[in-house]
């Protein structure tokens, strides 16, 4: 008989923490406004998975619902962010991170 293995609640925080991971170093390393907008949006969601495994874990639905929140913040940071970059990048397509600081007013 083969024993079926069940991910526990350390699996996903370990997973959330490398995904929290590789978007830190996505944020540090790149220069491209649209990958790192990429890489915040993986950290929001490494974050969103610690919430909901650890809401699972302690029974509670105060984490889900967190994560509700989050991600319709979230899908309103694209709507706006994505367009603001992707209207930059037309007009500039070697834009870089260090461009978009002239743009403060």
């Amino acid at each position: 008989m083969i024993a079926s293995i069940h991910p526990t609640t350390t699996w996903y925080l370990i997973l959330a923490a490398a995904l929290f991971s590789i978007g830190m170093v996505g944020v540090m390393v790149r220069r491209n406004p649209l990958v790192l907008f990429m890489c915040v949006e993986l950290m929001l969601n490494a974050v969103n998975l610690t919430f909901v495994a650890m809401a699972r874990k302690l029974g509670d639905i105060g984490g889900q619902t967190t994560v509700f929140f989050v991600m319709v913040v979230a899908a309103a940071e694209v709507v706006v962010g994505l367009g603001i970059i992707v209207a930059i990048l037309r007009r500039r397509p070697n834009a870089t991170t260090d461009d978009l600081a002239e743009l403060k007013g």
